[in-house]
């Protein structure tokens, strides 16, 4: 059971801190991309939509060789600088930022799409009409932006939640749970007491608790929200 419940807290720690650095850059890029008169908005658009439109596992590879403790760029670019190269996976919190980094980077396109998409739907006319009775830039913010930004920007942040609390494909390639299973998510417990130590029972229960979080979370954030409910 301590296993378990340790392998439970990383992958609420993996989720929480994956899910709120995809959601920050994601809307600061958004509102970035809404600006009036940005120049080359189009170019920015398809360039930062690219992390999104690689397969997952081909990114996770990628950022395991740049990570690599010999011949990665990362230290190689720290060694260019004067610092010492990174064994980024004999150590808890440095293995844990790979797969940060990772996810982090495949996750802001897809908020920043659905931020984006949903900024430009806000009528222009309530802005204007901020704008003459004296309202500054950051009450609009307040109450205009976010409030008509909830009910598309909360069923994104339950999908990211749901996507990230299961993604298997980044612990498993880029840092495998190192140093020692320290980093291991519930669903790749799951896999590697399934198909490494073939104990099929207990990795169906881990899957059956996965399911039962996720049911709840999402039932929870809807409902304490009502983000998908018509006013």
């Amino acid at each position: 059971y301590q296993n378990f419940y340790w392998t439970l807290m990383v992958t609420v720690i993996w989720t929480v801190t994956n899910v709120t650095v995809g959601v920050t850059f994601g809307f600061l890029l958004a509102l970035a991309l809404n600006t009036e008169g940005f120049k080359g908005k189009t170019v920015y658009r398809v360039l930062l939509i690219l992390p999104w439109a690689i397969p997952n596992y081909i990114t996770a590879l990628v950022w395991r060789g740049m990570f690599h403790p010999q011949f990665g760029v990362i230290n190689q670019a720290l060694q260019m600088f004067g610092f010492e190269p990174v064994r980024w996976f004999d150590g808890v919190v440095s293995s844990f930022m790979t797969g940060l980094v990772t996810n982090g980077w495949l996750s802001f396109p897809f908020m920043m799409v659905v931020i984006l998409g949903a900024l430009q739907s806000i009528p222009k006319d309530m802005y204007e009409a901020a704008d003459v009775e004296g309202a500054t830039r950051w009450q609009q913010f307040r109450r205009i932006t976010l409030p008509l930004l909830r009910p598309t920007l909360v069923p994104a942040v339950v999908i990211s939640v749901v996507w990230t609390f299961n993604m298997f494909n980044i612990i498993f390639l880029v840092s495998g749970g190192e140093p020692g299973g320290a980093n291991e998510i519930l669903v790749t417990k799951a896999y590697k007491i399934a198909f490494e130590q073939y104990q099929y029972a207990y990795a169906a229960a881990y899957s059956t608790v996965i399911f039962v979080i996720l049911l709840v979370y999402g039932y929870f954030q809807t409902r304490v929200t009502r983000a998908t409910e018509s006013y």
